[in-house]
């Protein structure tokens, strides 16, 4: 080899080792951290939480319909980290990538909307065993086994109306049949596989427990706050109905969905799923879920944009009264957030609190309609987001990860964010 040759294969590794100097591995869970992943495929919402004593719990796996063009065009954010896959495959890796298990302890679906458990979708791929196709939900569980699943509607499924009756009288509707190929696949896996299902308890503290060292870690627990419409009130398991004074009217699947929060030490976190906040012209005061939800849930660490930021979330009693150090925006579409929504979080008169805000999926139209004011918002607007709490829950920091890039390679690091603070 001249020397022309050896200089120019010694410039190429010198530029490649620089390129990928800066990339740093996740470093793994360890006893006593909760850690908290929000897992981003551009195609709809996902956490994975490993819990103080290595106990596990998926809350959602989304995936929109890939063939759908909206899906295809620049309102929806791109599959991450590439197409080769489904958004289940990639949830599936990723989950593997971090589990401290073979299994997953604990599954909860917060509602029936395909960003959330999966869409039906022509081209499926369907499961080597029963009678269900692999989408969401129900291919994370096809690959990871699943110990107990909680849902808002099992067994019945039978509120606000009987879902089960519409499913085999509508079988054209798009939303209905993926509710039906949610319900095939819990009833192949409660009994063939194993796994349990359960209807989540509003109000239960005992439904998602600690399963692997409970008495090592006691100031740890889940609260369930939301579902169907019932509010915890506070005391006990005693629930309240958010809906019962409307005349008839019922929750629609946004304001049924289930919410929990979560306590370390001093550290909290609310799910807040997709209830709803802002009442819109001619609409009964009862959508106003958020307003219901927020004394109950109280102040906060963190806490989950409601409705991913859209037009009728975060009101701002609900941003007032929750009042996190750290928002988390689950981000799909290009309207998340909406502009009057991101004017609530950011204005001292609405928000005067301390708070960051962090989102999976920034889609490049949002920012080109809001403007700067988007970027210069938020901490973080594009990848997986990690939230570690430190044993004993005193503190916690926030990873974001490359969700363009396979494995969890860390792009930037905030904190440490000490928990239980006044705002």
């Amino acid at each position: 080899m001249n020397k022309s040759c050896k200089r120019f294969v010694v410039l190429m590794v010198v530029f490649f080792v620089s390129l990928h100097a800066g990339a740093q591995a996740f470093e793994g869970w360890k006893k006593g951290n909760l850690d908290i992943h929000f897992i981003t495929t551009g195609r709809g919402d996902c956490a994975f939480m490993i819990m103080p004593d290595g106990t596990t719990m998926l809350i959602d796996a989304g995936e929109l319909n890939p063939a759908d063009p909206r899906t295809q065009s620049a309102r929806t954010a791109p599959l991450q980290p590439d197409n080769s896959q489904p958004a289940y495959a990639w949830v599936a890796d990723y989950i593997k990538g971090v589990n401290p298990s073979a299994w997953i302890d604990y599954a909860m679906i917060t509602h029936f909307h395909d960003d959330h458990f999966g869409g039906m979708y022509k081209g499926a791929k369907a499961a080597a065993e029963g009678k269900y196709y692999l989408t969401g939900i129900t291919g994370v569980g096809d690959r990871i086994p699943i110990r107990k699943i909680v849902d808002r509607g099992y067994p019945d499924y039978n509120y606000p109306v009987d879902l089960k009756k519409r499913i085999k009288q509508q079988a054209d509707d798009g939303e209905l049949q993926q509710l039906g190929n949610y319900i095939n696949f819990i009833e192949y896996q409660t009994s063939q596989k194993g796994m349990k299902a359960e209807r989540f308890k509003t109000g239960s503290k005992d439904q998602f427990v600690l399963v692997k060292d409970a008495a090592a870690y006691p100031s740890f627990h889940i609260r369930n706050i939301m579902s169907n419409g019932f509010i915890w009130n506070g005391t006990g398991e005693n629930v309240f109905n958010h809906f019962a004074n409307t005349g008839g009217m019922l929750p629609d699947e946004n304001n049924a969905g289930c919410g929990i929060r979560a306590q370390y030490g001093n550290f909290s976190i609310f799910f807040a799923a997709d209830i709803q906040g802002v009442v819109n012209y001619g609409e009964p005061a009862c959508n106003d879920m958020e307003s219901a939800v927020a004394p109950i849930v109280g102040q906060v660490d963190v806490a989950t944009m409601s409705h991913h930021g859209n037009r009728n979330a975060l009101n701002v009693n609900y941003i007032q009264t929750l009042r996190p150090r750290v928002w988390i925006q689950q981000v799909w579409s290009s309207d998340h957030p909406g502009h009057e929504v991101l004017i609530r979080l950011t204005s001292r008169a609405t928000n005067p609190y301390p708070h960051d805000m962090f989102a999976t999926n920034m889609l490049e139209a949002n920012k080109l309609v809001i403007g700067p004011a988007l970027e210069n918002a938020y901490k973080s607007t594009n990848g997986h987001i990690v939230i570690r709490v430190a044993p004993g829950g005193e503190s916690y920091n926030i990873f974001v990860l490359d969700s363009f890039k396979k494995g969890q390679q860390v792009k930037n690091t905030f904190g440490p964010y000490v928990a239980g603070g006044k705002r």
